[in-house]
């Protein structure tokens, strides 16, 4: 028996936002519906595979999706709800397996190494998602295999409601006929690139010669070229619930002025929402701190639905700190802390927010990331002075 390999499963639950949807309202069960936005300015985050054989798709405009599929039901969506479930499947995981990686809110890596020695990686896999299902309520599909790029496409490639083993050894044998688009790495613009060389497939891509690669994509063609010949070693990140960003200003001079405060509080939350978008997380808990004068410190948290959009996070924050601030004594220290990070971009937020707005945020983020954090901030965090300036510390916890 070979145990040098690994064996890694990628679970993700299939129409995530719909299958909760579908728990909750059994009528929409076989209908086309999405969850996005209720207005015609809003977007789709995530539709039914009913849906998607008009061609709606996510991130499409609601507008061009109801022209697409007339009688498209659409969801404003239940953020809280989705987040239960989320957590609800990452328990049953936990409970069952002794690493896993939560990669979003609904996918996940799973090392099943060594289970070979028991009951078999194989049955165990099987087993897992049986329990999942049956749990949960929501339909689940799986691929396993040697690494974590193949178990990713796998499962993308038996979507919904499927389960697959791809055989150690046979890694470039499974990828070889699939299209370039398949291959994680491959964008639009990659792959127009690609195809005008006559590249339409992984196989064709596998034989390009690595030094004609580099030149292509630089470092990136040396990494797409391994990963079309199969060859995967990235580890499996374990999860850690506790994570947490987070930012805390020690005052010079000690203050009671609420319009300042209000305003350090936007700044600080725009400032660590910020650096989420960049490391590519969502938050599910927001903790305010607050130090009086005399030394008192206090606390307020709260869990909220995953997001890293600065104006939701900003409410929650405000609203934690006007709970705290009950003595109306001089403040020496103000803290946020963000936790209860998992793997996922701003997309999930699709079914609140306008085209409007999901732009705005990509470009602050861009210019941001061009220019300094600091280059644009939220009205309510311009103007802050005090007669000496705020100490700041910045602060990551894993």
């Amino acid at each position: 028996m070979n145990t040098s390999h690994r064996n890694i499963a990628h679970f993700d639950l299939d129409s995530f936002f719909v299958s909760v949807e579908r728990n909750k309202n059994s009528r929409l069960i076989g209908k086309p519906i999405a969850v996005g936005g209720a207005s015609d300015r809003g977007v789709i985050a995530s539709c039914s595979y009913e849906a998607r054989k008009f061609g709606v798709k996510s991130a499409m405009p609601v507008k061009l999706a109801r022209r697409l599929c007339p009688d498209l039901i659409i969801i404003k969506g239940d953020m809280d709800a989705y987040s239960k479930y989320s957590n609800t499947v990452t328990e049953i995981i936990a409970d069952s397996v002794p690493l896993f990686e939560k990669s979003s809110i609904d996918e996940f890596y799973i090392d099943m190494s060594g289970m070979d020695k028991f009951f078999g990686c194989s049955q165990y896999t099987i087993e897992l998602r049986k329990k999942i299902e049956k749990e949960s309520g929501l339909d689940i599909s799986y691929a396993l295999a040697s690494n974590k790029l193949l178990s990713k496409v796998g499962t993308n490639e038996v979507k919904p409601h499927g389960q697959l083993e791809i055989p150690f050894g046979y890694e470039k044998q499974y990828l070889a006929p699939l299209p370039i688009e398949k291959m994680p790495m491959v964008g639009d613009k990659t792959a127009t690139l690609l195809r005008d060389m006559g590249v339409e497939t992984i196989k064709i891509l596998s034989e390009i010669p690595v030094d004609m690669m580099t030149n292509l994509l630089g470092k990136n063609g040396i990494e797409l070229s391994r990963r079309a010949n199969g060859i995967d070693e990235t580890p499996i990140v374990p999860f850690h619930e506790a994570k947490s960003m987070g930012t805390e200003n020690t005052f010079d001079t000690d203050t009671i002025d609420i319009v300042f405060l209000h305003r350090e509080l936007a700044r600080m939350t725009e400032q660590v929402a910020f650096e989420l978008r960049q490391s590519n997380k969502l938050c599910g808990r927001v903790t305010v701190k607050i130090r009086y004068s005399d030394f008192q410190t206090l606390t307020k948290q709260c869990t909220i639905p995953y997001t890293a959009a600065d104006h939701v996070l900003l409410a929650e924050v405000k609203q934690l700190f006007n709970d705290l601030y009950q003595r109306r004594v001089l403040i020496r220290l103000i803290g946020i802390r963000f936790s209860n990070l998992v793997s996922g971009n701003y997309q999930i937020q699709l079914f609140t927010d306008t085209q409007e707005m999901i732009r705005l945020y990509q470009s602050i983020d861009s210019i941001k990331s061009q220019f300094g954090e600091n280059v644009l901030i939220h009205a309510g965090g311009f103007g802050n002075k005090l007669t000496a300036a705020p100490k700041q510390m910045r602060f990551l916890k894993g």
